[in-house]
């Protein structure tokens, strides 16, 4: 990479993190970790109670890197067509159509991945990690989990992505 190059791209970076930080306020080491694990090609794995951030971290990065984001609210009871979409018979076509389920988008957020199968983790995270945004395979992977319910790790979130662990915190205390 030519010195004009490195620097176009660090004025790149420096821009999207100004953009970040207009949207998260006062998680500035939030916002480094999740931009180092992009740059990086990995996943994030954001762990923190309800309320934090999470979800607005993720639409606010798909913003800036102009993308598309969708977000699954992980159950007890989803099924892995719940992630990766599912073919339906249309009678006046007499033929199959295939509806895309939310992982076909660049930045996906899997909100309380702790709390599904791994069946349903595996959809999340299984796939060609070269194929950005292709044949549903995200550009960003985002996980959250809920502090204190069943850790990631056993559902096989970690397992299964190369992952960066983030804490956002806990609320304020009430005054």
């Amino acid at each position: 990479m030519s010195p004009e190059t490195a620097i176009a791209v660090s004025h790149k970076a420096a821009d999207l993190e100004k953009a970040l930080r207009r949207v998260i306020r006062g998680k500035d080491e939030v916002v480094r970790q999740a931009l180092v694990s992009i740059f990086a090609r990995g996943h994030l794995l954001i762990e923190g109670v309800p309320g934090v951030g999470k979800t607005t971290l993720g639409q606010a990065l798909a913003r800036a890197i102009d993308c598309t984001f969708q977000r699954i609210q992980f159950t007890s009871d989803m099924l892995p067509s719940d992630v990766l979409g599912i073919s339906v018979y249309s009678a006046l076509e007499q033929e199959f159509e295939f509806k895309r389920g939310p992982v076909f988008t660049n930045v996906l957020l899997a909100d309380e991945i702790n709390r599904t199968t791994p069946e349903d983790t595996v959809c999340f995270a299984g796939g060609d990690e070269r194929r950005p945004g292709h044949g549903g395979r995200p550009l960003v992977r985002i996980a959250s989990t809920v502090s204190g319910d069943r850790d990631a790790k056993s559902c096989g979130a970690s397992r299964n992505l190369s992952l960066t662990r983030i804490a956002t915190g806990s609320l304020p205390d009430a005054a």
